[in-house]
């Protein structure tokens, strides 16, 4: 209960400061329950858990983020039109590209939360980096923002839909579409 209210301050401390610097009342309303606290501490544990499975090519932990079908929009990173999907296609064609040869670091951060029964949505700000040998400068970078709809399942909160909005990238693209070899 100690660690569990120590995070509950330091959520209020960073929701003052956002405050402070956007102007806009981020803190929570004085109806907010614990569960709807605890529930939006947990949506955000997932969307921060897939980038920390994916680094770790742990496919089968990413996986386990999703619901079974998904609805996944990069098209402003890839042209390709958002798609209704299998979430294990997903996860096949992210351990395809980020195979054992290419490196990959994804970070999040300024989480805004919206819970509403069982369902969550979660805003977030992302940067992530590529990192693969064999065709020059061996770097991709790309900034963004993250949207993650999610739905409480009875395995917990799982990821339905999630759209990522590229506002800049650089570096080599070869590294970016270019599928890591096998071995």
């Amino acid at each position: 209960m100690r660690a569990l209210t120590s995070v509950l301050i330091a959520l209020l401390c960073h929701a003052a400061a956002a405050q402070t610097i956007t102007g806009m009342p981020v803190l929570p309303q004085p109806s907010l329950g614990m569960q709807t606290l605890l529930d939006q501490m947990d949506s955000i544990r997932v969307t921060n858990e897939i980038d920390t499975a994916v680094d770790n090519k742990d496919w089968k932990k990413a996986r386990s983020f999703f619901a079974d079908d998904i609805k996944a929009d990069f098209s402003s990173l890839t042209g390709q039109p958002a798609a209704a999907m299998k979430a294990d296609d997903l996860i096949k064609t992210w351990a395809a590209n980020l195979g054992p040869k290419k490196t990959s670091f994804h970070l999040r951060g300024n989480h805004l939360v919206s819970v509403e029964g069982d369902k969550a949505t979660v805003s977030s700000h992302a940067y992530a980096w590529n990192r693969m040998e064999g065709n020059g400068d061996p770097l991709w970078e790309v900034w963004g923002n993250y949207v993650h709809e999610l739905a409480r399942t009875p395995g917990g909160w799982k990821v339905t839909a999630f759209t990522f909005v590229k506002t800049a990238e650089r570096g080599n693209m070869w590294v970016k579409d270019t599928p890591s070899p096998a071995n």
